[in-house]
């Protein structure tokens, strides 16, 4: 079977590191509350419940929420996707079209319902998270730049060393962290300007991709 080049892992990871931190900046904005990562909230959380400050305990319902849909969604990619190679065959952009829709159906329920709509939003993330976990030796995650900045100053430390590091697993982890941060500043526009539409274009951006992939798979790998 034809595998991915390392060009086209690293342009898909960074649209999807960019929907991530689209999605998420806008429900920091409005919830205070992250969908894509949580162990900050976790960690803030912890110290409220230890000072028993309750007025905290909204949050904790929201970090709560976040944290199983985001395992909802890993463990429908771990089901439906994981393999130890990344391969055209495999449904990613069944994935995404599915993911698309669950963002229009968040949309549609934030405005009364916005603890579902965490729900939702966080079982996207964690389900492009674990779209990809790996790529001949480099971990890719698109929704927090934690392990990213760290396999960056593994790959760093690697070359400065002598060790024969090919370049473009440096390039993964800084496209990455500059699509999430693009997708942050972009989201963070739409969200201050005309609020609860971030959510409507998100859903259409994924819905895109989706159907992209399925047309460009089906010309390259048919």
């Amino acid at each position: 079977m034809e595998q991915f080049t390392p060009r086209l892992v690293i342009s898909f990871g960074g649209l999807l590191a960019y929907g991530a931190a689209f999605i998420n900046a806008g429900f920091l904005i409005i919830a205070g509350i992250s969908v894509s990562h949580i162990t900050g909230d976790v960690s803030r959380l912890a110290s409220d419940l230890v000072m028993l400050d309750t007025s905290h305990y909204l949050n904790l319902l929201k970090v709560s929420i976040a944290i199983l849909g985001f395992l909802s969604g890993s463990t429908c990619s771990g089901y439906f996707i994981h393999h130890p190679e990344i391969e055209p065959r495999l449904p990613f952009g069944k994935m995404l079209i599915l993911l698309g829709i669950s963002l229009l159906a968040s949309w549609f329920l934030l405005e009364n319902y916005y603890l579902v709509s965490i729900l939702i939003c966080s079982f996207v993330c964690g389900a492009q998270n674990a779209m990809a976990s790996r790529f001949k030796g480099v971990v890719l995650r698109t929704t927090h730049l934690t392990g990213l900045l760290t396999e960056l100053g593994i790959f760093l430390g690697m070359k400065l060393k002598g060790h024969k590091v090919e370049n473009w697993k440096l390039y993964i982890p800084i496209y990455l962290s500059f699509s999430f941060m693009g997708g942050a500043i972009t989201s963070s526009f739409i969200v201050l300007k005309y609020n609860h539409l971030w959510l409507l274009i998100a859903g259409c951006m994924y819905l895109t991709g989706g159907f992209g992939w399925e047309a460009y798979k089906a010309l390259k790998y048919r």
